[in-house]
C-alpha cells in the first residue's frame, strides 16, 4: 500500500502513469500503470482518491520500489509520497461497499469491493464475516481473465499482450512513458503475445508453479502464470503465449517440479484476441 498526497497529485500521477486521472472524483476506483521506455509494464497501481489523498495497493512485496520510483518523479511537484504497506491491508468483499470505509472498486474488483483497512483494525474487520482466504479469491480472478503483473506476466509485457487498454490504459490523453509503444501495437494490430486461460488436465492432482513453460509439440511457446482450483471450472490457469499460436490447440505445462512430474495437458481459452488492434488500412 502506498498514498500519493498533496495538491498536485492527480495531475502529477496523470502525467507519469497510463490512465487519465486529471479529473478523478474522490471514491471512484482506477487501474493505472507504469511503463519503462520501452512499453514494458514496471509497476500496477490499483486506487482511489478520498479527495486529498490518492491510496493504491500493488503487489506483495512491490510497494517499497514503486513508492521509490514515484519520490524519484517528484521534481517541483506538491506531493509527498509514502509507503503504508506496514500501517494498511485489503480485504476484499464481495458486492457493492457499504460506504463505511474507504474501499475501491472497478472493472478488475472481481464484482466486488477491496476495503483499505489499517492494520491495527484487522483482526476485526477479518471477524465481521467469515474468512474465505486467498485460493478461492485466486480462483475467482484467474476465471474472470484478471492477470497479477510479475506473475502473469514478465519483465517484457506490455499492456496490449493482457487486455488491459481500456481498464488501465487511456487511449485518449497526452504523453505518458512508453506510449509509444502502446499506441504503435494497438494502431497495428497483432500484438507479439497474448494473455490465455488455460483449462488444466484435472487428472493429475499439481498444479503448474508460476513460470511453468507452456509447449505444443515440443517447442516452447509461452509460460504459465498463475493456476487454482476453481468450484465448477475445475483447475485453470492464466498463460501468456505466442499470438500466433493456434487458439484450438492443446499446450502443454511443464511438471510442478524436478522429480518425474507429467507435464499437464492445458486447453487454450482466448482472452485477448490474436488480431486484436485497430488495423489502420486505405479505405476503398
Amino acid at each position: 500500500m502506498l498514498t500519493v498526497s498533496g495538491p498536485d497529485r492527480l495531475s502529477w500521477l496523470h502525467s507519469l502513469t497510463t490512465q487519465h486521472l486529471t479529473d478523478l472524483a474522490p471514491g471512484v476506483g482506477v487501474t493505472t500503470l507504469v511503463l519503462s521506455p520501452q512499453g514494458h509494464i514496471e509497476h500496477a497501481l490499483y486506487g482511489v482518491d478520498d479527495g486529498e489523498t490518492f491510496w493504491a495497493h500493488t503487489e506483495p512485496g512491490a510497494a517499497t520500489a514503486a513508492a521509490a520510483w514515484l519520490d524519484r518523479m517528484r521534481f517541483m511537484m506538491r506531493v509527498e509520497v509514502v509507503d503504508r504497506t506496514s500501517d494498511y491491508a485489503v480485504v476484499w468483499r464481495a458486492g457493492s461497499s457499504d460506504g463505511d470505509r474507504l474501499s475501491r472498486s472497478g472493472p478488475d474488483s472481481l464484482d466486488g469491493h477491496e476495503l483499505l483497512v489499517p492494520r491495527t483494525e484487522l483482526a476485526a474487520t477479518l471477524a465481521e464475516r467469515s474468512p474465505a482466504g486467498l485460493w478461492a479469491y485466486e480462483a475467482r480472478r484467474i476465471a474472470a481473465g484478471v492477470p497479477r503483473i510479475g506473475l502473469d506476466s514478465d519483465h517484457r509485457t506490455i499492456p496490449n499482450e493482457l487486455g488491459l487498454l481500456g481498464p488501465a490504459v487511456h487511449l485518449d490523453k497526452g504523453c505518458y512513458r512508453g506510449q509509444e509503444t502502446i499506441a504503435r501495437v494497438h494502431t497495428l494490430g497483432r500484438p507479439p503475445r497474448r494473455l490465455v486461460r488455460l483449462h488444466l488436465d484435472g487428472s493429475t492432482d499439481t498444479l503448474p508453479p508460476v513460470g511453468a513453460p507452456l509447449t505444443l509439440e515440443g517447442r516452447p511457446v509461452g509460460f504459465v502464470g498463475t493456476s487454482a482450483r476453481h468450484y465448477e471450472l475445475g483447475p485453470i490457469a492464466l498463460g501468456l503465449i505466442k499470438r500466433s499460436t493456434d487458439p484450438a490447440r492443446d499446450l502443454l505445462a511443464a511438471g510442478p517440479g524436478e522429480s518425474g512430474e507429467p507435464a499437464v495437458a492445458a486447453a487454450q481459452e482466448v482472452l485477448v484476441d490474436p488480431e486484436v488492434g485497430l488495423h489502420v488500412r486505405a479505405r476503398l
